[in-house]
């Protein structure tokens, strides 16, 4: 699954660009050292971030009403408690590992990473988090055409991200975030954190788990700022190195 999950960092060449000059993309061969790095299974020790007892203490499992269950999250249940969904923490750990583990290969690989969040109550934390590790945020309304018309929005041809952060992939409780359509359009991997009442069908790596507890929140970020500083620790040793 991992191996699958990757592939598409084969073709990702080429280190960060802020400029506004165009980049493209293009199948290259990999080294045999980056597809070491690719095919270990923890490259970047990710397994060791966080255990099941943390994701438990910061309420990740914590479901919506069971009125409000999507379909696609039928298969990350536990079951129900007081008429409230409990997500599956066992399979909570293994998506947010894998998530975690592509955060940290694009940060390796130099790429640009855009954290979202339209939660009032969390978007400082994300923004704060954003700033610590060197990347980017977006915690506001979000204009339409900012990735699938950036040439126009921006006055110039625009460096798009190289993957898509969610915190919580909804505007509100009813309504996906747009940005998950806009990068799904523009082919830029996505992770989400879904929580029950959410459509996992449009993420490219969804983390069924509570998206709107500020505890679970704070552990997100702590983790994806570990990963992206993990992978960027990695790039600078890598560089030594050579």
């Amino acid at each position: 699954m991992l191996l699958r999950s990757l592939q598409y960092l084969n073709s990702f060449a080429g280190k960060r660009c802020l400029s506004t000059q165009a980049t493209s993309v293009q199948s290259v061969a990999v080294p045999d050292k980056d597809s070491e790095i690719i095919q270990h299974p923890d490259y970047f020790g990710i397994h060791h971030l966080f255990t099941i007892e943390d994701l438990f203490r910061a309420k990740v499992h914590l479901g919506h009403k069971e009125g409000t269950l999507h379909n696609s999250m039928k298969g990350y249940l536990y079951g129900s408690r007081l008429g409230h969904c409990i997500i599956d923490l066992d399979k909570t750990a293994e998506y947010l590992r894998l998530a975690l583990n592509v955060t940290a290969h694009i940060a390796y690989r130099g790429g640009i990473i855009l954290f979202l969040n339209r939660s009032a109550q969390n978007g400082h934390i994300v923004e704060k988090m954003a700033m610590e590790c060197g990347e980017y945020s977006h915690t506001r309304f979000w204009r339409g055409g900012i990735l699938t018309n950036s040439k126009v929005q921006f006055g110039a041809v625009t460096r798009l991200p190289d993957l898509c952060v969610f915190l919580n992939t909804q505007n509100n409780i009813l309504e996906m975030h747009s940005a998950v359509k806009d990068a799904a359009k523009m082919a830029i991997p996505t992770i989400g954190i879904v929580d029950t009442n959410c459509n996992a069908n449009l993420i490219t790596y969804p983390v069924p788990a509570n998206d709107d507890s500020p505890s679970a929140i704070e552990l997100y970020c702590k983790l994806f700022k570990n990963a992206v500083l993990l992978g960027k620790e990695k790039q600078k040793e890598s560089q030594q190195a050579n």
